[in-house]
């Protein structure tokens, strides 16, 4: 098994970022790789609730993961099961893995400690990770132009 670990410095409060990791409509606005669209995003953010995800990629290929939310500590901590139900690295088709987003104030903003673990082989934390990393960029950027969650409050407040 392997894993994939990403560190991001993002200029908003932990609050801001755990909302857009954690809503439909945070999540429709930076899941996927690059900059194709998300086409679906439901999530049920409790213990034992389900997240689903479908988007389509550049390419034009789409793709779509699920999960189940393992642990919820608001603006702090979000784990969740991962799978693809369709497209994603062939190796990981029906297997299980795992997600840890960890939050953690800092003085610009957050720090995000993104975790995909349990992964198959070099080959799929290599995808991963540069899925992950795409991913990240738009929301990093997300938060430097601001977002619907963030409206009509100072960013570090």
């Amino acid at each position: 098994m392997s894993s994939v670990t990403l560190v991001r410095r993002i200029r908003a409060r932990p609050s801001i970022v755990f909302a857009l990791l954690s809503t439909p409509e945070g999540i429709a606005e930076w899941w996927g790789p690059d900059g194709g669209p998300v086409l679906l995003a439901e999530a049920d953010v409790r213990v034992g609730g389900y997240f689903r995800v479908r988007f389509r990629t550049l390419d034009g290929s789409e793709h779509e993961s699920a999960g189940e939310y393992l642990e919820i500590v608001p603006d702090r901590r979000l784990v969740m099961s991962w799978r693809w139900a369709e497209g994603g690295e062939p190796e990981e088709q029906g297997a299980l893995s795992r997600i840890e987003m960890d939050l953690k104030p800092i003085d610009i903003g957050t720090e995000l400690t993104f975790t995909h673990a349990h992964l198959r082989n070099e080959k799929s934390r290599a995808s991963h990770g540069a899925g992950w990393a795409g991913a990240l960029e738009k929301l990093e950027a997300l938060c430097q132009r601001g977002s619907g969650h963030e409206r009509h409050q100072p960013p570090f407040a």
